[in-house]
């Protein structure tokens, strides 16, 4: 049986809400992402094929668990129920690692002979939040974080000692103090209980340090790719000076550095610019510097400094980038930029900014599968300066034109061809003939009209005309 043609069915999926594309075959998935893609994205470009993952299962190397008590006052732990603060109990995860969801379990099992009470917001007494678990996935270090309300832990030497003969694993636990209201996990406090107080991974070659509230790509097998695709797209020869906006803990600067003349990170949190400084450091690198800072202004700086940067990677948050921020990368004007993106639809809106004026045009388009199962994806796509031959000077006649079909450099055969083995789609020529009208190819009059003017004429729908459309650009025939 291939587990990727197979739809698999988790007991918890319509309580939880989490994976949205669960009823759906991973083929399925796929697809499904790939036409969101084209139809969000295909207007700046042909999109490539999505890459997915070889086992779509147990990638997450990051879980959190809620707790609460059910009806019975038994202590229960999950995740909140999609548009809820109602725990949904969960003992297993086929996206999450394997390794934190036992450890979840256990400590979760170990409550009630240490006396830990479970923390309630409407009363607000207890002491346990949440518990978060970070595993590396290349060293195997593994960080359990529990997120409480007061830092004292009367139990404390017991309790570790139990949950470590359990767990030899764990390298590292830390108490992490969170007393406001609020669906925040974690709070600006850690109290270092085991190790260090961090763990390291391996990525794209390169060593990090992961700290309680560093962001790391969840996913590692797919981010190695996310990341060398961005690097792949940037073109770097040694010679450029190369921002990386939105930089977090430098993992895609770090990941550039080795080809790159120079590169600047700009990120607004302190402790993850910390990481970075540490990071690059570890790796022994000696060209990447990290800043706090709004990435926006520091452009601003760097434009009236005269000191533009050649390459420019941003990978802002789920809302995209702001109006500043993309009006300084403008202003900046490096020659290229990577964009990625957790979220097509507000990339689609960024990337309307800043190709309006002429002044860039999409290159690529890689479409990457980080999160199976759900209904988000990771986009990297590369802009560049228009050049000079991107440009056709073309003197007409309007008597000089006819109205003989455009389209020549594809049958509709092709066409359909072409649309069934990328995207296992069925299309009639008459949709054909209707998409081609839209985007100003010129059909023989009257193809796309009923014979008889009672009869009604199917109309394209939405998704199947924006594989067409692609399908018209594969061919040259539309922009």
């Amino acid at each position: 049986m291939d587990v990727k043609e197979t739809q698999l069915q988790c007991p918890q999926y319509k309580k939880c809400g989490g994976c949205q594309l669960q009823r759906m075959s991973y083929v399925e998935q796929l697809h499904h992402k790939q036409l969101r893609e084209i139809k969000l994205l295909g207007r700046f470009g042909h999109v490539e094929e999505i890459i997915g993952m070889e086992n779509p299962f147990h990638y997450r190397n990051k879980v959190t668990a809620a707790f609460a008590l059910d009806r019975r006052r038994k202590i229960v732990s999950g995740v909140y129920q999609s548009s809820s603060h109602r725990v949904v109990p969960i003992d297993s995860c086929m996206i999450e690692d394997e390794t934190a969801d036992a450890i979840i379990v256990d400590i979760r099992k170990m409550l009630p002979e240490f006396k830990i009470q479970i923390y309630d917001e409407r009363n607000g007494t207890g002491w346990l939040r949440h518990v978060l678990v970070r595993r590396g996935f290349a060293t195997g270090q593994v960080m359990v974080v529990l997120v409480a309300v007061s830092m004292l832990f009367k139990l404390q030497k017991p309790f570790l000692k139990k949950l470590l003969e359990l767990h030899p694993e764990i390298t590292t636990v830390v108490l992490n103090l969170n007393d406001r209201f609020g669906p925040v996990v974690l709070g600006n406090r850690d109290k270092v209980l085991f190790g260090n107080g961090y763990i390291e991974d391996l990525l794209c070659g390169h060593r990090f340090r992961i700290s309680p509230s560093s962001f790391y790509q969840i996913n590692p097998v797919q981010t190695e790719i996310l990341y060398r695709t961005a690097v792949d797209f940037a073109s770097l020869t040694g010679e450029e000076t190369v921002l990386d906006a939105y930089c977090g803990i430098g993992t895609i600067g770090i990941t550039a550095c080795e080809r790159a003349k120079q590169v600047i990170g700009v990120e607004l949190n302190q402790e993850a610019v910390k990481d970075a400084i540490v990071n690059a450091k570890l790796n022994g690198i000696k060209n990447c510097w990290f800043t706090a800072g709004n990435a926006g202004m520091y452009m601003q700086r760097m434009a009236e400094d005269s000191m533009r940067p050649d390459v420019v990677f941003m990978d802002p948050p789920r809302a995209g980038s702001d109006q500043k921020f993309l009006t300084s990368l403008l202003k900046t004007a490096p020659s290229r930029i990577v964009y990625v993106s957790c979220n097509p639809e507000t990339m689609a809106r960024d990337l309307g900014i800043l190709t309006e004026d002429g002044i860039y045009r999409v290159r690529k388009t890689q479409p990457v599968d980080m999160f199976p199962f759900t209904d988000h994806v990771e986009t990297v796509v590369l802009l560049s300066q228009r050049k000079p031959d991107d440009y056709i000077r073309v003197d007409l006649d309007i008597n000089e034109l006819d109205k003989t079909p455009s389209g020549t450099k594809a049958s509709y055969a092709e066409i359909k061809d072409y649309i069934k083995k990328n995207y296992g789609v069925n299309v009639t020529n008459l949709y054909i003939a209707q998409i081609k009208r839209k985007c100003g190819i010129i059909e023989r009059e009257n193809y796309n009209f009923p014979k008889n003017e009672n009869n009604r004429v199917p109309v394209c729908p939405p998704e199947k005309e924006e594989i067409i459309k692609e399908a018209l650009r594969h061919f040259k025939m539309i922009a």
